[in-house]
C-alpha cells in the first residue's frame, strides 16, 4: 500500500480522475482518497514511481 500527498485532490472531480488514473495502470488497484487531507492512499500490485507518473500525468502531482 502507497500512501501520497497530492496537493491538487480537492473535489470529486478529482477523486473520479485519480482513481481512473491509478486503474489504468491496475483496474483491480483499492484508491482511497482524504480531500480533508490531500491524502491518496493505493493498494496496487504496480510499482509506487509507476502510480506517481500516472498521477502527474493526469495532471495530480505527488510531494
Amino acid at each position: 500500500m502507497f500512501e501520497f500527498q497530492v496537493p491538487a485532490v480537492s473535489c470529486g472531480h478529482c477523486v473520479k480522475a485519480v482513481t481512473e488514473a491509478v486503474q489504468s495502470l491496475d483496474d483491480q488497484a483499492k484508491v482511497q482518497v482524504d480531500l480533508a487531507q490531500h491524502r491518496v492512499t493505493v493498494e496496487t500490485s504496480q510499482e509506487r514511481q509507476a502510480i506517481v507518473d500516472a498521477l502527474a500525468e493526469a495532471g495530480y502531482p505527488v510531494e
